[in-house]
């Protein structure tokens, strides 16, 4: 329930919220809606969602619930620990017995606010989520020109991106794409060489971290060169890989882990499949059919 010093407010449409509290506000006056299974880590995935959105729309607001930030922080100095799990993890684990996660998260939502009152910090949004045009609508972004790609390239390595170069135009067969890029990604002796294989291998590099001891960094980007090669030899293959791609990408992204495919083809034309329930969309320079003639 809201304390005395908590936000007070009536329901309305989320799309009237005018930031991130007053909108935890709506969730905390309809829990059953927002939350039917009462899991902490259910609304981090919706609190993760606003952040991207903040970024998508390029709003100047800011936000306390992104693991390195304030709201962790307070939490681990307020509970005593030091620990490398998320604030909704660490609330679950300590809620008493007789409450609940959600009333736990707003009744230290409520301290929290109280504990560390702050003015807004005004902070350039597109640098803290340097390649979120890279992942706000799809985790695999494809591209015709050359020049576009290395100019994304560049600039995420220049903000601590790892981008792993793979060229695809050897790729003749199935065989020759696990070579690649298990050789590329360091997997274990033990890959399997098959797409079931490639799936748990880059669920452990995308979730997890690198199989060697390469820096993480800001996030890790697979550039592809020459996609549509392969996709005419293996066209199964080469959208099941996005697709694999796609579905781990999503999977990091709920650990706060940055991972996504860039994808050079040589015809304007080729399409895939919707990946990871996510559709695969040429880059903003090319999203006209027009600008790539």
């Amino acid at each position: 329930m809201p304390t005395e010093d908590s936000p007070q407010g009536n329901v309305k449409h989320w799309q009237g919220c005018t930031d991130v509290y007053d909108f935890l506000e709506q969730i905390r006056l309809r829990p059953g809606l927002w939350l039917p299974d009462g899991s902490l880590q259910q609304l981090q995935s919706i609190l993760i969602g606003y952040r991207v959105a903040l970024g998508v729309h390029s709003i100047d607001e800011p936000f306390d619930f992104w693991p390195e930030e304030d709201f962790t922080r307070w939490l681990q100095e307020h509970l005593g620990i030091s620990s490398s799990l998320t604030w909704a993890a660490e609330i679950e684990r300590h809620t008493p017995a007789d409450s609940t996660p959600v009333n736990e998260f707003f009744r230290l939502l409520d301290v929290f606010r109280c504990d560390a009152p702050r003015e807004p910090v005004p902070q350039d949004m597109t640098e803290r989520l340097l390649g979120i045009e890279y992942m706000s609508n799809t985790f695999v972004t494809l591209f015709w020109r050359r020049r576009l790609l290395a100019n994304a390239v560049q600039q995420l390595e220049g903000g601590g991106y790892r981008v792993v170069r793979l060229a695809a135009n050897g790729w003749s067969t199935e065989r020759a794409m696990h070579r690649t890029i298990a050789a590329a990604l360091q997997f274990p002796d033990y890959y399997g060489h098959n797409l079931d294989a490639l799936n748990d291998c880059l669920g452990d590099v995308a979730c997890l971290g690198p199989y060697d001891d390469s820096a993480e960094g800001t996030g890790l980007v697979l550039s592809f060169t020459d996609y549509d090669h392969f996709a005419t030899a293996s066209p199964r293959a080469a959208q099941v890989v996005l697709d694999i791609i796609a579905d781990q990408a999503r999977r990091a992204a709920v650990g706060q882990r940055r991972f996504f495919a860039l994808v050079h083809s040589n015809d304007p034309n080729i399409r895939f499949e919707p990946v990871g329930a996510m559709p695969v969309m040429w880059n903003s320079d090319e999203w006209l059919d027009s600008n790539r003639r």
